[in-house]
């Protein structure tokens, strides 16, 4: 399965992906879109019980995979123990035989402004968020150096540096540039070798964050589900990871401009306006002919 030569492949079949918070939303999505090629996933998450507010654990997630067409390795991990991740990642690398393409996925969020921010929770965020990311990048790259096409791919957004994105979560939005930072240093430490991009949403997504911490059930129907960060991250993760890196996307231009024009069956509820998502630059403009209104 593994090779020295680098190719692009049209699939994931027979590649495994490690990706972080894999047990629900956006993770979940990627996740389940790679299985239905073929893929191999290490369902890397914290949840291994049943939560009252949070739908999935570890082994749901694992059985949902397996029932999409792919091989699962459901591991209880908490991205902030260093140890524990070099362990995931020896154990992924031995029951699947490498590891072709890590998911960054997993993401604290805490929007309280800084006087109100504990340290506790501003340390939990970098301590997951940027840490975490630049943990589990690092621990994958002995791994990824023998894969035909590794890529590493964070759900983070470009660096956008305007007060305005920092501004009344200023904690919050340190953490998540730190993802971004780790894109930006470590494609050009591995470029022509491994692929490292961002991926960011326009909108809201359709997840238990923005249920739970940003909006209920009035931001859910605002919002676009978790598949089109799956298409657009599958496209990503099918590319040349020596050519294609360093790159932050957003997701419609993106799969805009890899042909695809129905953006409405992503809408959760259509009949409700599209909600922005948060460090989307006004200078990457949505895809012409998408609706962010009510469809009518």
């Amino acid at each position: 399965m593994k090779t020295d030569a680098m190719t692009t492949t049209t699939n994931l079949q027979g590649k495994t992906l490690f990706i972080t918070g894999a047990s629900r939303g956006i993770g979940l999505a990627i996740a389940l879109r790679a299985a239905a090629d073929g893929a191999n996933i290490v369902v890397a998450a914290k949840t291994a019980e049943a939560h009252p507010k949070l739908e999935g654990t570890i082994f749901t997630a694992a059985e949902e995979i397996e029932k999409a067409g792919g091989k699962a390795l459901p591991l209880q991990l908490d991205i902030r123990e260093d140890a524990a991740v070099e362990a995931a990642m020896a154990k992924a690398a031995q029951h699947f035989g490498g590891i072709d393409i890590v998911i960054n996925n997993a993401s604290a969020i805490n929007l309280a402004p800084v006087a109100a921010l504990e340290m506790k929770r501003f340390d939990l965020m970098h301590q997951i968020n940027a840490r975490g990311t630049y943990l589990v990048s690092r621990s994958a790259l002995p791994y990824l150096a023998k894969a035909a096409n590794p890529h590493i791919l964070m759900l983070s957004p470009p660096l956008d540096m305007k007060t305005k994105w920092f501004a009344g979560h200023t904690g919050y939005s340190m953490a998540k540039f730190g993802m971004s930072l780790v894109v930006l240093g470590l494609a050009g430490e591995t470029r022509g070798k491994i692929g490292v991009n961002a991926l960011w949403p326009r909108t809201t997504i359709a997840t238990a964050a923005v249920k739970n911490i940003l909006g209920g059930d009035a931001l859910m129907r605002s919002s676009r589900s978790p598949d089109i960060l799956a298409d657009a991250a599958h496209v990503i993760l099918t590319k040349d990871a020596r050519s294609f890196t360093g790159n932050f996307i957003i997701d419609d231009t993106f799969l805009a401009g890899e042909g695809v024009t129905d953006f409405d069956r992503y809408r959760v509820d259509p009949t409700q306006p599209l909600a922005p998502d948060f460090f989307v630059p006004d200078d990457i403009p949505p895809p012409a002919g998408a609706t962010y209104g009510p469809l009518k």
